[in-house]
């Protein structure tokens, strides 16, 4: 392809924050989430990067599973919205996936299921996401249901937080206090040969929350190496960056005072300004809402965007790169410009970013490491 644009992607940087997240948690086993193309990242390749580690991998769909066992991945698979119909549960059973009970319907297509091996559940509770799962109180009968069922095997108990990323505990505190409530109240329901296993972490609370580790987390952003909390941390710092949006200089201009740049003139020039034209647009996943002085890095040093996004290009100010010339290399982020930091500027998350790359960039891999 002749067009510059490409996304990089480290595939032994995912397995460095694999292993922190690893760390982190001590003896608890890792998740590995790669939903959404592995956010961006290629789900296929970053499961065949992490498949002599990763405990098992978690996805939205079983569209998304069927994709890695196709490839040859056998780790084990969860299913983390659970199956959408009860037609699925053939398939969970065919190619031996885990699968996610979070309300009451699904609780009865598992239960009245007839699979050939028993089935890997994960009873989602809601204690404060309010956006899936049973309430505590449901879930402790369901738990019963499940623990007394023949053909359920492993069984895991799990909640999601919706604020670990904050600095404020309290919210976080708050879900697992009710959470430590429900699973210290199952031994008294469940089998006596049956341990409670538990997943609450996600990223921040696996960086942050040791009392939130449990049995199971469920590493997802950190794994592409990007930050999820809101103030520093010394296990942030760690993470490497896995992915970097890359594209080149085609066209340099010299451009007066007073001139406008781009669609609708947003940008004016307040002095003459040397004007480097990236060949990336909002087709390509580059937010069209980015404002001027969102960061840019050109050969290596940080600039701004100036002037409107389009559909396949974008303007950066080189005024003060005057050797700047066609062909010279463009980071939009990624190692030298943060995700976070074009993300915080068009309004938006980083995860937004890396899962909205088109399917016209190609993705390029740097092989991970053979030890």
């Amino acid at each position: 392809m002749s067009r510059p644009l490409q996304a990089c992607v480290d595939l032994a940087a995912i397995q460095h924050n694999y292993r922190l997240a690893r760390a982190c948690a001590g003896g608890a086993r890792a998740l590995a989430v790669i939903k959404a193309n592995a956010y961006g990242h290629g789900a296929v390749a970053v499961a065949r990067a992490l498949v002599a580690e990763a405990a098992a991998f978690g996805v939205a769909c079983v569209e998304e599973a069927l994709e890695l066992r196709e490839s040859g991945i056998h780790t084990p698979i969860l299913l983390l919205e659970g199956p959408f119909e009860t037609a699925e549960l053939e398939l969970v059973d065919q190619v031996g996936l885990m699968t996610v009970v979070h309300d009451a319907r699904q609780l009865d297509w598992v239960l009245g299921a007839r699979p050939q091996q028993p089935l890997s559940v994960w009873l989602k509770i809601d204690t404060g996401m309010h956006r899936l799962g049973l309430t505590p109180e449901d879930g402790r009968a369901a738990y019963a249901r499940l623990a007394a069922c023949p053909h359920v095997g492993e069984l895991v108990l799990m909640t999601h937080f919706a604020r670990a990323d904050e600095a404020d505990p309290g919210p976080t505190d708050r879900q697992l206090a009710d959470f430590a409530t429900l699973a210290g109240s199952i031994p008294t329901v469940r089998p006596a040969t049956r341990e409670v296993a538990r997943s609450l972490a996600n990223s921040a609370a696996i960086l942050t929350r040791p009392d939130t580790h449990a049995e199971w987390v469920r590493p997802g952003i950190m794994l592409y190496g990007l930050d999820p909390l809101d103030h520093p941390h010394p296990h942030a710092a760690l993470l490497r960056p896995a992915l970097c949006f890359v594209s080149e200089l085609t066209a340099v201009r010299e451009l007066a005072a007073g001139e406008a740049i781009g669609y609708g003139g947003r940008f004016v020039c307040e002095r003459p300004t040397r004007v480097g034209v990236v060949a990336t647009g909002y087709a390509d996943g580059y937010p069209r809402h980015a404002p001027d002085g969102t960061p840019v890095a050109v050969n290596g040093q940080l600039t701004r965007l100036i002037g409107r996004v389009s559909m396949d290009m974008l303007m950066v100010d080189l005024s003060e790169q005057p050797q700047a010339q066609p062909g010279d290399p463009v980071e939009l982020w990624g190692t030298q410009v943060s995700a976070n930091a074009v993300a915080a500027a068009s309004g938006t998350i980083s995860y937004e970013l890396l899962t909205g790359l088109s399917r016209r960039v190609p993705l390029r891999y740097v092989e991970a490491a053979s030890d």
